[in-house]
């Protein structure tokens, strides 16, 4: 099994030092954008004379949006494109597209890793036995705060202004897809999950060699983002035996657990899906031979970057319950129901009600 040898296992371990889950696949929350385009001698030069700098790798929120107002509208190859890509339906996957980490791009929530302490990405206090104790401002929780105010409007001005018409009405699913279609010059929120599908040969962001015309990089980070902040979202989908699973399934189940996550299994799957758990996977030589055709993935993950980037922590106590909120409350945001400020204070009532629920049932 080699246990040492998996990259996730500080996402899998408890506050109590006990490791509770083995890490079956991860992928992380990065920036994409279109290289070429980037590297493109007319398109820098026109971005130089208009905002006065170089253009390339946003490292926080202003520049990505100054990226995002150069491109949007701009012809290239004939075609008018866009300079950013999300999605805006109201819709369970509208949740995650916030809880993933969203607010502590932009600086909600305290300085921690893996996740913010006291306060995390989902502006839950807790306590020091890590007890949830607040999700509002006035309990000491950052869910309605400036920075998570400042998240959501941005989110919402730029869906409006720099994604196609069409992203406002879109659910996760079906805005995935978009960049790989060749009319969108960059995406803040785009998961490493996608690489599969953007490296396929004969679409539009392929070069006929193979190589994608694309790359990934990290995150940029909001105004009120501070260095020791969460940098982003990491999923780590995870083998759970539960204690209620009768032994004999358990046997079974943790057979196979083990199975698919050995070493030889683990190189065939990161091959086809593209998401790493093993260190000994991502030295392997066929990802060596293969990472300048996965636009910087297999760099990503070759760096100690792969573990600052990371899942939802323990201040979520029951992650069912709680994220269903978010969509509900900052779908409001994005119809234009509600200003962000309004949503945020509906989410974070909302949250208090449900951790409440959950104190007195002993949870």
């Amino acid at each position: 099994m080699d246990l040492e040898d998996f990259i996730g296992l500080s996402f899998t371990t408890g506050p109590d030092k006990k490791l509770y889950q083995l890490p079956d696949q991860q992928f992380a929350n990065l920036y994409w954008f279109r290289q070429d385009w980037f590297s493109d001698e007319k398109n820098k030069a026109d971005f130089k004379e208009k905002y006065g700098y170089d253009l390339g790798v946003p490292v926080n929120w202003s520049a990505y949006e100054d990226i995002a107002e150069f491109f949007t509208g701009r012809e290239i190859d004939g075609k008018k494109v866009y300079g950013h890509m999300d999605y805006g339906k109201k819709d369970p996957s509208l949740g995650w597209r916030f809880t993933d980490a969203w607010m502590s791009m932009a600086g909600m929530g305290d300085k921690g890793e893996p996740n913010g302490l006291p306060v995390d990405e989902w502006g839950i206090r807790v306590n020091e036995k890590s007890q949830p104790t607040g999700s509002c401002t006035s309990r000491g929780g950052a869910t309605n705060s400036p920075a998570a105010v400042y998240a959501i409007e941005k989110y919402v001005d730029w869906l409006g202004k720099y994604a196609p018409p069409s992203a406002a009405g879109m659910v996760f699913g079906e805005a995935g897809p978009v960049p790989a279609q060749g009319e969108v010059a960059q995406q803040m929120f785009w998961y490493t999950a996608f690489t599969a599908d953007m490296v396929k040969e004969g679409i539009p962001v392929v070069n006929e060699d193979g190589s994608p015309k694309w790359r990934m990089a990290p995150s940029p980070h909001g105004a009120y983002w501070e260095e020791g902040m969460k940098v982003g979202y990491q999923d780590a989908g995870s083998w759970t035996l539960m204690k209620s699973t009768p032994v004999d399934r358990a046997q079974a189940a943790w057979l196979y657990a083990q199975f698919v996550t050995s070493k030889t299994v683990d190189v065939k799957k990161a091959h086809t899906g593209l998401t790493f758990i093993r260190e000994s996977t991502i030295n392997h030589d066929s990802f060596t031979e293969r990472a300048p055709k996965l636009g910087g993935l297999v760099e990503f993950y070759r760096s100690p970057a792969r573990t600052a980037w990371s899942p939802t922590g323990t201040n979520v106590p029951d992650y069912p319950k709680l994220a269903q909120l978010w969509w509900q409350n900052i779908g409001d945001a994005s119809s234009g129901q509600k200003t962000a400020q309004e949503a945020l204070d509906a989410l974070c009532e909302a949250q208090e009600k449900v951790l409440e629920r959950l104190e007195r049932a002993g949870v």
